[in-house]
């Protein structure tokens, strides 16, 4: 098959661009970089140079200011002025992007960049704005995957990409017919969040020309250095906005800005539907003729993640408390045009008589509320007193589950009804093909046998008592089968789960069967209860229960909550949720809705539910995470096929419900022992593997053996599954064999870097072979999520996490116990909440590690630079010099040998211990 070649395909690109604006310049190296970038800076500041252009010295204070800078720290100069002395004493601000008119940028393109290091790297197409390199293009020729680009960056960003490429914005990857963007980031970047571009229907834009056209014409490229991208303070990193969150934003702002009538946006639940609401908020606060922008959330959608990501955007915005004095001294502050709180104190601030000075002059002037999870009904009657109140007001929601005719709220309204227009829409069928969010494998498990036709509602709903519902040998049968299979569905507790029931009894109930029962599985319950309930006619009322329960979670993880400390029970429950510390949580219908937790991918469900509230609640399990999360898992102990496919049909537009719910595990089979024919057809057996000489050869092998993997993977989930040879015409062991063949693979072309090869940036995919739960990045991400303000409860965290490490198997992970440790005994005591853990611990390591190179090299005899370069040169090559070592040591040839092999061992240790 003749496929377009890399070099064509970039030389279209390039010539394209031009077609649209950019002025074509050559840069060969990074020396030319510099030149054209002072070049382009003098020209684009030329009004304020008043004929003086900058001098040597003045451009080298510049440079002193903006190089050698974090991504994070050079978005925000690139957006901000910079102050320069000039040599005659005066005082320049200079700009570096033009924010406001986008289009009155300079937009060059060059092609084929080679930064010099101990290494060449050449870079495809590169985008300059007013000199500065801001967007990267890498491309592979059709007919590979494109995610190999994404893979060459990601070696370039470890490599080589320094100095002023630290301003680089977005990447963009392509293979001619599939196109994705990204934004660049100081820290690990998922391929998970590179985006397709599309239309404003949400049709996605994959060919590169079409992408060219649309997202990388010059001025919309400003638009979205200048608009659509977000620096979180708080995780100190960079995003770009999706296309539909653009498309969303621009349509509400213009409903704002050019009428005086509500509406709402309709994003599917995980969609990023806050981010949006936010950018849409902090833009209108900033229009003329608006007041104030009021960005309202219910207190009970609140948990202590919830609360973390309002503050990201906006520090110390939000809480749970219902003190409404720090919202009035934010409405007195005239300076203050966009203000965060919940719906209770914006009601609180409207009706209490204290405040009505401050809340008179309002009720005339055009101020804007934007409302999140509008399809709330509880909103409904706050609603019309701050209606009465506000008679200027324009209201804009946001939701995942509208409100329609089918599934109107108790008082009979839709949220038409509320917000008038739907300004754009963007349905879960969207974001599954997009992979923003997974589709649902919903299976439905019969749990008693009657004779009816389980089809037809009206009997099913005629036998839904007590007796049936809730027989102790029904719910034991239950746990039985969770139990069963959890621990695969899981992936050895990687992920956890949640069974939601339909009451707090039932809970209980539940929650006593899994205590009997033999398992090491962590199971948690919350719910909440009513101070003056009435007792059931059980013994043990509803709050001695929690507390029972509360107690059994105490002994678990060594903390001290109770019934009288409940938020902090609950806050406490939602972070290790987020965390997977917990396997199975049982719920009524707490963390239902609004919960997000990407390690959560499993629903078992012991209620009815229909329409906004199931959505809601399969949403839990969808949000994406990575190879070994394919799906959200749905397990329907009660029928709701019904119920789910009426569901999907309402909330995706559509009369298939396919798009949304993956398929049965025979079809799954199907597919499996497709796989594994082209798999056998490549290398009949694992030792024929060892034949595949030509590069083209292994590289078919890896695709066959990664898809094999991934579909059975798929089947591991379902209930039925068992790794049975006669079903799947492959054995265990065959399956283990070739996978030791694949790591073989991997092995050899991480030592052959250095060879042009067409393996060097094929995705390996090796965390569909790896489910270690307590490995790096799971023990970092709870280093990053310690509580700073409560020591007690640090230390307790810190017990927890040292337990993990103790019992840690993975081999990265075993080298790096000591360096965590050291790092929680050491410095997290003497951190601020305002100060970065991550931040934190990069500077420790970095401090450990040098003392560690300069302790090894004062050991052997051995210069720490000429140290650094070899370990520089085997992270990059998995090459050791051993002739240059031997040059650089003291002693006598003997001495050299026996030195050798300790730094061998060395370098391949402290690689292995730090690097990324």
């Amino acid at each position: 098959m003749s496929y377009q070649s890399e070099e064509q395909l970039e030389k279209n690109l390039h010539n394209q661009l031009v077609k649209q604006g950019y002025t074509a310049v050559v840069i060969p190296n990074y020396e030319d970089l510099l030149h054209n970038f002072r070049n382009q800076l003098n020209k684009f500041n030329k009004h304020k140079l008043e004929g003086h252009p900058l001098t040597d010295k003045e451009f080298r204070r510049i440079l002193t200011v903006i190089e050698g800078k974090s991504i994070y720290d050079s978005a925000k100069i690139l957006r901000d002025k910079l102050l320069i002395e000039r040599e005659d004493g005066s005082e320049l601000y200079i700009e570096l992007l033009n924010t406001k008119d986008w289009c009155k940028n300079l937009f060059q393109v060059t092609t084929q960049t080679t930064v010099e290091g101990k290494y060449k790297n050449r870079y495809d197409v590169t985008i300059l704005i007013n000199g500065l390199p801001l967007v990267q293009i890498e491309l592979k020729r059709r007919g590979l995957d494109f995610k190999e680009a994404f893979n060459q960056i990601q070696r370039y960003r470890r490599h080589s990409f320094k100095g002023l490429y630290h301003f680089l914005q977005i990447f963009v990857v392509s293979n001619g017919i599939d196109t994705k963007y990204f934004s660049n980031s100081d820290h690990a970047i998922q391929f998970g969040f590179a985006f397709f571009w599309s239309d404003e229907k949400n049709n996605i834009i994959t060919n590169l020309k079409e992408f060219g056209e649309s997202f990388l014409q010059p001025c919309h490229l400003a638009k979205m250095m200048s608009r659509y991208m977000i620096i979180n303070d708080t995780d100190k990193e960079l995003m770009v906005m999706r296309p539909y969150q653009v498309y969303a934003v621009e349509a509400l702002v213009t409903r704002a800005t050019e009428t005086n009538n509500n509406g709402y946006i309709w994003h599917t639940t995980g969609s990023g539907k806050t981010l949006t609401s936010f950018k849409t908020g902090q833009i209108l606060a900033n229009e003329e003729g608006i007041k104030k922008v009021f960005f309202l959330v219910d207190r009970q959608d609140l948990d202590s993640q919830t609360i973390s990501e309002f503050n990201k955007f906006e520090k110390d915005s939000i809480d749970r408390t219902n003190k409404t004095d720090k919202l009035i001294e934010q409405i007195k502050d005239s300076t203050k045009n966009f203000i965060v709180t919940t719906i209770q104190k914006m009601n609180n601030a409207i009706k209490n008589p204290r405040y009505s000075d401050i809340m008179e002059p309002y009720k005339q002037e055009k101020v804007v509320f934007i409302i999140d999870e509008c399809h709330r009904s509880q909103f409904g009657n706050m609603r019309k007193d701050i209606d009465h109140h506000f008679q200027n007001a324009q209201y804009f929601g946001f939701t995942g589950t509208p409100r329609f005719k089918e599934n109107k709220s108790q008082d009979g309204r839709t949220t038409a009804d509320l917000f008038e227009k739907c300004l754009h829409h963007y349905l879960i069928k969207d974001a599954i093909r997009d992979g923003n969010v997974l589709g649902f494998s919903v299976e439905y498990i019969r749990t008693f046998n009657v004779n009816i036709d389980e089809e037809d509602q009206t009997k099913v709903q005629g036998i839904n008592t007590d007796e049936v519902w809730h027989h102790p040998r029904r719910l034991e049968m239950i746990v039985d089968h969770i139990l069963d299979n959890h621990m695969r569905r899981a992936k050895n507790k990687g992920y956890c789960g949640l069974l939601a029931v339909d009451s707090i009894p039932t809970l209980i109930k539940y929650y006593d069967i899994f205590k009997k029962k033999h398992h090491n599985l962590k199971i948690g319950a919350i719910y909440s209860f009513g101070v003056n309930e009435e007792s059931d006619g059980t013994e043990e009322h509803s709050r001695e229960a929690l507390d029972r329960i509360i107690n059994d979670y105490n002994k678990m993880y060594g903390t001290d909550y109770s019934t009288h400390t409940w938020d902090r029970y609950f806050s406490d429950i939602s972070k290790k949720m987020k965390n997977a510390q917990i396997d199975i949580l049982i719920i009524v219908n707490m963390f239902l809705t609004g919960f997000d937790s990407k390690p959560l991918n499993t629903l078992y469900v012991d209620k009815n539910l229909q329409h906004h509230n199931l959505l809601q609640a399969y949403s839990r399990t969808n949000r994406v995470e990575k190879a070994t999360k394919p799906y959200g898992n749905i397990i329907c102990y009660r029928n709701l096929k019904n119920a789910t496919d009426e569901t999907i049909r309402l909330f995706s537009k559509t009369d298939s419900v396919d798009d949304v719910l993956m398929k049965s595990y025979n079809e799954y089979l199907t597919d499996f022992l497709d796989a594994r024919n082209q798999l056998l057809a490549i290398a009949a057996t694992p030792e024929d593997v060892d034949n595949l000489e030509k590069e083209e050869n292994q590289r078919k092998f890896i695709i066959a053996f990664k898809n094999i993997t991934k579909l059975l993977q798929r089947l591991q989930s379902f209930s039925d599954f068992k790794f049975n040879e006669e079903e799947l015409k492959i054995s265990e062991q065959e399956y283990e064999d070739f996978k030791s063949k694949y790591f073989k693979i991997v092995d050899k072309v991480k030592h052959e870097v250095e060879k042009e090869s067409i393996l060097q940036d094929i995705d390996f995919e090796l965390e569909l072979m790896h489910t270690d739960r307590i490995n790096v990045s799971y023990i970092m991400n709870l280093i990053a999520n310690l509580t700073l303000d409560d020591e007690k409860e640090r230390n307790n965290e810190i017990r927890l996490i040292k337990q993990d490490l103790d019992h840690a198997s993975d081999p990265k992970l075993r080298l790096k116990i000591e360096l965590i440790k050291g790092f929680l005994d050491k410095i997290t005591p003497h951190l601020s909440q305002e100060e970065s853990i991550l931040d934190a611990y990069a500077r420790y390591e970095a401090e450990v590690s040098e003392k560690e190179i300069r302790a090894f090299a004062q050991e052997v005899g051995l210069d720490d630079e000429v140290l650094k370069t070899q370990l520089a040169t085997y992270e990059y090559s998995n090459l050791i010099e051993q002739n240059v070592i031997m040059d650089k040591l003291p002693g006598n040839f003997l001495e050299k040998r026996g030195s050798i092999k300790a730094i061998t061992s060395f370098i391949q240790k402290y690689t292995e211990k730090y690097s990324s």
